[in-house]
């Protein structure tokens, strides 16, 4: 690790508050904004006042430049969820802060907000975000101008000279080789180092102002109580972020399994209800066997029936063609003519 210059942030809440050292800042600021950027003091903020407990998360700044606007500069070491709505609220508070009740509503300033972030806000790999209030036209495209009143006259504005200004500098998404001025100040802020040809704006500065060897071993401590508690802060929040990334895993692999269980239910009872279907055509088809069984057994009944019905009648036939013989018998006919009456043969006319 190297110490030959002091963190930013320790630099924002030790040395940057100093009127001599406006320089740094002022470069920062001039390579971010691309405009010369003079500072003429520093206005009261939440962490201007040293504090026994070094270990907040958060270390800002809040300035006036030469026109009267308002920058605030902040560090965020660690993750913040609601960090958006916050910066909003701070840009918002210094708005109201900074214009007096009974004042035209031409005395506000315009805001700066500057956040330098050690933490993923979420989406996007750019290591840095611009963010303005401009008023396009829906149809034409046109950038609305409005007028307002400035030094006792009428002027025109865009809406982006009076709305707050959002600049986000992602630290950790910075992985390039440090060209440009602006590049040379984010490799500052992640690396902590300066290179000696480094030509930006305020670095020339810092390299000579923000040494670690020239603190007092009284203020070396204190830096390294400072360091020590943001890798405190650090490890608590990598903790806890490996416990909900465990406790994700856990849930993400109990909701699978409770997905594959549900799927075996639902296949268990797509089985069940083909079986009931089966079994029911089974039933459906043991009924009509049944009702063809007893609908052979009615014609098989119907059939003996007829066939008796046809034994008797062939009986009662035979006892009336017995009584016929036997009555031509004895009226004397002959053999011949009862053959000839009935049709019958011989031998069976001599049976009878």
């Amino acid at each position: 690790m190297r110490h030959d210059y002091i963190r930013f942030d320790w630099a924002i809440k030790r040395l940057l508050r100093q009127k001599a050292n406006f320089g740094i800042l002022e470069g920062l600021l001039t390579v971010l904004l691309e405009e010369q950027v003079h500072i003429t003091e520093i206005l009261e903020s939440e962490s201007n006042q040293d504090a026994a407990d070094d270990k907040f998360n958060r270390v800002d700044i809040k300035a006036k430049n030469n026109k009267g606007e308002i920058i605030i500069v902040e560090i965020q070491n660690t993750r913040e969820l609601a960090y958006m709505e916050r910066i909003l609220y701070g840009v918002s508070k210094a708005i109201t802060e900074h214009i007096h009740l009974g004042q035209s509503y031409e005395e506000i300033k315009k805001v700066y907000s500057v956040s330098v972030l050690y933490f993923d806000i979420g989406g996007g790999t750019d290591y840095l975000y611009h963010g303005q209030t401009s008023f396009i036209g829906v149809h034409t495209g046109e950038r609305l101008e409005v007028t307002t009143k400035q030094r006792n006259a009428i002027v025109p504005k865009a809406a982006e000279d009076i709305f707050p200004e959002y600049y986000l500098i992602r630290v950790n998404e910075f992985n390039k080789v440090a060209v440009t001025p602006l590049e040379e100040w984010i490799s500052y802020l992640k690396t902590g180092d300066i290179p000696n040809d480094a030509t930006a704006p305020g670095l020339a500065e810092a390299r000579e102002k923000m040494r670690y060897y020239d603190m007092s071993p009284e203020e070396q401590h204190d830096y390294f109580e400072h360091l020590n508690a943001i890798m405190i802060q650090n490890d608590v929040v990598e903790g806890y972020r490996i416990e909900i990334d465990m406790a994700t895993q856990k849930a993400e692999e109990a909701k699978q399994k409770a997905e594959e269980e549900k799927q075996k239910a639902e296949e268990a009872k797509l089985k069940e209800k083909k079986a009931t279907r089966k079994a029911e055509e089974a039933k459906q088809k043991e009924k009509e066997a049944t009702q063809k069984a007893e609908e052979e057994k009615r014609k098989a009944e119907e059939a003996k029936q007829k066939a008796e019905e046809a034994t008797r009648k062939a009986e009662e036939a035979e006892q009336r063609a017995d009584s016929y013989v036997a009555r031509m018998k004895a009226q004397g006919l002959s053999i011949e003519a009862i053959m000839d009456i009935t049709g019958l043969s011989r031998d069976e006319i001599e049976t009878l």
